[in-house]
């Protein structure tokens, strides 16, 4: 996206908020003929104070000086304020935007991405933006200001002015000039910001990890390479941006060191005034100071420039699409779930991850999928939920494809449980009702009770009120596990998904989640997608996974007699689980 285009689009933002910019340009206006006045206010002062000595200017003149100054003050502020509360106003719309963009993305957008990366498009990229605007009313104060003082200068004397002015086309290009490399090195600068933010939220949501393998230095070796790097970009840009101001204050100060030979040279001829001079030699330093800061603005609009284009390219890539949703809301009983020759090969991978997959599950029926790690499981739980769609085949529902669901009555249809417990940094009662509507205290407590989780819930400082902290730290995994099926239970789904639920656990916790698990199985159609095989020997079918595709399927004993594969994942977990016993025991 060009710089017209962003431009055009940061404007179309403003849209809402035109009365104020046009009241702040008034003011801005104000700002600039004040800046005017003070420069043509020291002609008289100069010619009546200190030239002819006259006492009746010595109150009057005084006292203007201080009206253009008061003056000037409230146009500034007004003016700054009006733009301050239109960025604002800006920053918090895009943000909304991005997050409503980004929150409706499907599940394979996220896998893709690195979430330092997304944050930093919301949160930096948008503040850029937000300090920018401000600077784009700045920058036409100080043009009109510069016109203005042009003005009076041209009043005072317009042989001088041409002399000054013949620097201006050195100073237009050293700025263009300068433009270019200050967005140039911005926008390099803020990748790297996003890459810093991605390994910093990578490395604090991994500290178990990174401590338990003691990379504590590998890891700041790592920070401090990109850092590095950054620190480059920042030095480069900041010397673009440092050479600017100086490199105008010397064409300036050529003009001006024209302005007072020429200059000089009248008032020795009596052809100016003292006053007069002086007059135009303060319009020439009031230019000085809006010219001499441009680097600063510059810089800040460089940077909005380059936080508005990764902005809008998230927005409006047409690569970045929300989800699709079908029109049919899905409130009927639950009657089968169908896979009909489905294929599935993940974003980016040669290799499909599910390969002619055919099964059935009918109302009422556990039907369990095992298979070694890597085998297609979890997928067939993606699929299910429509996070992501087959590559070829159909998925039913009571005879209808899923894709013709809207995806909210599909997902609130379906409950799944899985090993990972997601847990948010608020209550335990919040997280409980967490995408169910509000209920009074008794039912909360008769799900938490099921789900054997109202006991040590009580037990906390501040029972359900209890914060949990972010990820739920507050709490052991089994804990975690718990308001898991509680959340489950309240959401009464039509459909459950167990997601290897008890395999991260210890045994006196697996023994109460698989309590609360029996709780919440009982009059439910399930799919228990399996990590070890004595959870579902009594499953009303179960399927066995192999490298994406289907062995064999059928209940425990059909299968132990006929399946080699089951026969060898049965016969490794039995005998595991002798030798534990043997290790116990040794202990």
């Amino acid at each position: 996206m060009n710089k017209l285009k962003v431009l055009k689009r940061l404007f179309e933002l403003l849209k809402p908020y035109k009365s104020r910019l046009i009241t702040a340009f008034l003011a801005t206006i104000g700002v600039s003929a004040t800046t005017g006045a003070l420069a043509y206010v020291i002609k008289p002062i100069m010619n009546y104070i200190f030239v002819n000595k006259e006492s009746q200017y010595l109150y009057t003149l005084p006292i203007a000086v201080i009206l253009i100054f008061l003056i000037r003050g409230v146009f500034f502020i007004y003016q700054n304020y009006q733009m301050t509360f239109c960025a604002i106003k800006v920053l918090g719309q895009l943000r909304s935007l991005l997050y409503q963009k980004i929150i409706r993305l499907p599940l394979e957008f996220f896998d893709q991405s690195r979430v330092g990366y997304l944050m930093s498009r919301i949160v930096n990229d948008v503040e850029l933006i937000r300090r920018g605007i401000p600077i784009i009313n700045t920058l036409a104060q100080r043009a009109i200001t510069t016109l203005v003082l042009i003005g009076v200068a041209f009043y005072q004397s317009f042989i001088l002015t041409l002399c000054f002015l013949i620097v201006l086309p050195l100073v237009v290009y050293t700025n263009y000039y300068i433009n270019k490399k200050l967005r140039k090195f911005s926008h390099k600068r803020q990748s790297k910001v996003a890459d810093l933010s991605s390994i910093l939220q990578e490395i604090f949501n991994s500290m178990m990890v990174v401590k338990s393998a003691a990379t504590e230095t590998k890891e700041i070796e790592k920070f401090d390479r990109e850092n590095r790097w950054l620190e480059k970009i920042t030095l480069k840009r900041e010397i673009y941006n440092m050479m600017n101001a100086p490199i105008i204050q010397i064409c300036l100060g050529i003009g001006m060191g024209i302005v007072l030979l020429f200059g000089g040279s009248l008032v020795i001829k009596g052809e100016m005034t003292p006053g007069g001079l002086f007059s135009f030699l303060t319009a020439l330093i009031l230019i000085f100071r809006p010219l001499g800061k441009v680097g600063d603005a510059n810089i800040r609009i460089q940077e909005a420039i380059v936080g508005a284009e990764r902005v809008f390219s998230l927005l409006d890539s047409p690569d970045i699409k929300e989800e699709e949703t079908g029109k049919i809301e899905l409130k009927e009983p639950f009657q089968e779930l169908i896979f009909k020759n489905v294929y599935f090969t993940y974003p980016g991978s040669s290799e499909p991850a599910l390969k002619n997959i055919n099964f059935t599950v009918k109302r009422g029926q556990k039907v369990a999928i095992i298979g070694p790690s890597g085998a297609g499981k979890s997928t067939i739980v993606k699929l299910i939920t429509q996070f992501y769609r087959p590559t070829k085949g159909n998925i039913l529902i009571n005879g209808r494809d899923i894709s013709e669901f809207t995806l909210k009555s599909l997902r609130k249809y379906i409950s799944i449980v899985t090993q990972g417990s997601t847990l948010f940094n608020t209550s335990i009662r919040e997280n409980i009702l967490y995408g169910t509507e509000e209920i009074d205290d008794n039912k909360l407590r008769e799900v938490a009770s099921i789900a054997y989780a109202d006991s040590f819930i009580e037990n906390l400082p501040n029972g359900y009120d209890t914060i949990v902290r972010e990820r739920g730290s507050a709490l052991s995994e089994g804990q975690k596990q718990r308001i898991i099926i509680a959340r489950a239970l309240l959401k009464n789904p039509e459909l459950l998904i167990l997601d290897e639920a008890t395999s991260a656990l210890d045994t006196e916790s697996e023994f109460l989640v698989r309590k609360a698990i029996e709780n919440l199985l009982k009059g439910r159609t399930a799919i228990i997608i399996a990590h070890r095989l004595t959870t579902i020997l009594n499953a009303d079918k179960i399927i066995v996974l192999d490298r994406g595709e289907i062995a064999d399927q059928g209940i425990h004993d059909e299968l132990l007699s006929r399946c080699d594969l089951y026969k060898k994942l049965y016969e490794l977990e039995f005998a595991s689980d002798v030798e534990d016993t043997e290790y116990a025991h040794v202990l």
